[in-house]
C-alpha cells in the first residue's frame, strides 16, 4: 500500500481532482468513458474541478487527491440508527490527505533486501512455525489467529513487460486457486508482465491476472500449475457489523517481509477515501476501515481480520506524514498509525464479478459533480466534460428529476459533504438498489429516490 494515504499501481478513472482549471480524473458512474490517465473531469465554470460519478466503487490509488480524506469517525455507511442523527461524513480531511498505495518498490523492497542478506532482490519467506496447541496458545489468540491464516496469505512480486514492479500481498479466496489483492499490487504486470506468487512454506506458484477493477483498487489473480495444491480460503466475515473498537489483526509482507503480522483496533469505518498511485495517473475511492494497526508498504493486498480471524477487509493505503508519493527506493514513507482498509462486503462482490465476467460492474447515477471541497455537499455541474451534458439524459438522476446547480446533501440518511464522499457512499452499493437522495435547489430542499445504474469496465 502507498504512503498518505498510499496505493501503489494503477489507479481506477475516478482520479482526483484536478488543480482548478485544469483536467481532473473521470469517475466511473458518469455517462460516457472515463478519460485514461486524466485526473479530473475537466473544470466546471469557474474553474471547479468536476468528476463523473461512479454509483459506488471502492478503490485505492494514491497520491494527492483532493477529495474529502476522512470520513466521520465511527458512522456507517448503511445510515444512522432509528432516532439517532444522520452521520456526517468529515469530508475535509479527504481533500488535505495525500493516499498512496502500498506497494513496496523495487521488488522485495529495500528492508526487505537488507534483512534477507540476499543477493537478490526477492522478498523474505517467513514460515508459520510450530503447532498453535503446542504452544500452548488459544485458537482464538493472536497467535493462534496468525498461524492459522499465514499459510494462506502470499507475498505477490509483481514485474511488468520494461522491469518496474513492487511486492504486494494477498490471500487465497478459494480452492480453485483465485487470489484476492489490490489492482495496485498487480497492475504493472497485467499487460505481458510476470506475476508471482510466495506461500509462507516457501512454495512459489506463477500466477495470471483474472480480472482488474481500477476504481475499486481490486484484482482476482489465479495461481498456474496449482493442481494438487492444499489450498485453504481465508474465512471472509462482514464488514457492515463491524464496530470502532473492534481489535484487528494485520498480515503482509511490508517493505518485502513477508508474513508479518500486525494488531491494532478499528478506528473508524466508512473513512472516504481519495487515493491515486503518486504518478498523477488515475485514483480510486473507497468508503474505508481505519485502522491503527502497523500497515506499511508491501502490505497492499494483504488481509485485514477481525479477532476470529475473519477477514473484515483488504489493507488498501495508509496516511503518511509526508506530502509525497511512495517515492524510491528507502524513500518510501512507513505507518503512522493510520491505515485504510477496502471493506470485505464491497471486495467481495467485486470479485465475484471480476470471476464471473473479467470485468467490474460499478453502479452510478449519471452525473458529474464538483470535485471542490466546500463542505456543503456534492454540486451537479453546469457543463460537463467536453460540453457534455452534466446530467446524463435519460439517465439514472435525470429520471429522478435532478438538474445541472443542484447540490446533494444526503443519500438515505448520510450527510453527503463533497463529491468525494458521495462517490465512496454510491460505490457501497449495487446496480438495482434504490438510495434516496436530498438536494438543494435554489436554497429549497428536495428529495428524490433514484434507482442506480450501472458501468461495466474502467474504460
Amino acid at each position: 500500500m502507498p504512503s498518505g494515504p498510499v496505493a501503489s499501481g494503477q489507479e481506477p478513472p475516478h482520479g482526483p481532482a484536478g488543480h482548478p482549471g485544469e483536467p481532473g480524473p473521470t469517475g466511473p458512474g458518469a455517462s460516457g468513458p472515463a478519460a485514461p490517465g486524466a485526473y479530473g473531469a475537466p473544470g466546471a465554470p469557474g474553474g471547479e474541478p468536476t468528476t463523473q460519478l461512479p454509483a459506488y466503487g471502492g478503490g485505492g490509488g494514491w497520491g494527492a487527491q483532493q477529495p474529502p480524506y476522512g470520513g466521520g469517525g465511527g458512522g456507517n455507511g448503511w445510515g444512522a440508527p432509528d432516532g439517532q442523527p444522520p452521520r456526517r461524513r468529515n469530508g475535509g480531511l479527504v481533500a488535505a490527505v495525500l493516499v498512496a498505495a502500498l506497494v513496496a518498490g523495487g521488488v522485495g523492497g529495500g528492508i526487505g533486501f537488507w534483512a534477507a542478506g540476499r543477493d537478490d532482490r526477492s522478498s523474505t519467506t517467513v514460515s508459520a512455525s510450530g503447532d498453535a496447541g503446542a504452544l500452548n496458545r488459544k485458537p482464538t489468540s493472536v497467535a493462534g489467529i496468525a498461524q492459522k491464516a499465514l499459510p494462506s496469505v502470499v507475498t505477490i512480486e509483481a514485474q511488468g513487460a520494461t522491469g518496474e514492479g513492487g511486492t504486494g500481498t494477498g490471500f487465497v479466496y478459494d480452492k480453485q486457486g483465485h487470489i484476492l489483492t489490490n489492482n495496485h499490487v498487480v497492475a504493472s504486470a497485467a499487460d505481458g508482465g510476470k506475476l508471482t506468487a510466495t506461500f509462507s512454506d516457501g512454495k512459489k506458484y506463477a500466477a495470471e491476472v483474472v480480472g482488474r477493477a481500477q476504481g475499486y483498487d481490486v484484482a482476482v489473480i489465479k495461481l498456474k500449475n496449482a493442481a494438487g495444491a492444499k489450498l485453504t480460503p481465508l474465512p471472509l466475515g462482514k464488514s457492515s457489523e463491524v464496530q470502532v473498537g473492534d481489535a484487528t489483526i494485520a498480515i503482509g509482507a511490508p517493505f518485502g517481509l513477508s508474513g508479518t503480522v500486525t494488531t491494532g483496533i478499528i478506528s473508524a469505518k466508512d473513512r472516504p477515501v481519495a487515493s491515486s498511485d503518486g504518478g498523477g495517473s488515475s485514483a480510486s475511492y473507497m468508503s474505508a476501515l481505519q485502522t491503527d494497526a502497523s500497515i506499511n508498504p508491501g502490505n497492499s493486498g494483504g488481509p485485514l481480520m477481525d479477532a476470529a480471524g475473519n477477514v473484515i477487509g483488504i489493507n488498501s493505503a495508509i496516511q503518511s506524514a509526508g506530502n509525497g508519493g511512495m517515492g524510491g527506493e528507502g524513500e518510501q514513507s512507513g505507518s503512522i498509525g493510520l491505515g485504510f482498509a477496502i471493506p470485505i462486503d464491497q471486495a467481495r462482490r467485486v470479485a465475484q464479478d471480476l470471476i464471473r465476467t473479467g470485468q467490474p460492474v460499478y453502479p452510478q447515477i449519471g452525473v458529474q459533480v464538483s470535485m471542490k471541497d466546500t463542505g456543503n455537499g456534492a454540486t451537479i455541474a453546469e457543463t460537463g466534460n467536453g460540453g457534455s451534458d452534466s446530467v446524463t439524459p435519460n439517465g439514472p438522476a435525470d429520471r429522478a428529476g435532478l438538474r445541472p446547480g443542484d447540490t446533494i446533501t444526503k443519500l438515505d440518511d448520510t450527510v453527503i459533504d463533497s463529491g468525494p464522499t458521495l462517490i465512496s457512499e454510491i460505490w457501497q452499493h449495487k446496480p438495482g438498489d434504490k438510495i434516496t437522495l436530498t438536494f438543494q435547489r435554489a436554497g429549497k430542499e428536495h428529495t428524490a429516490d433514484v434507482t442506480l445504474g450501472q458501468r461495466t469496465g474502467d474504460k
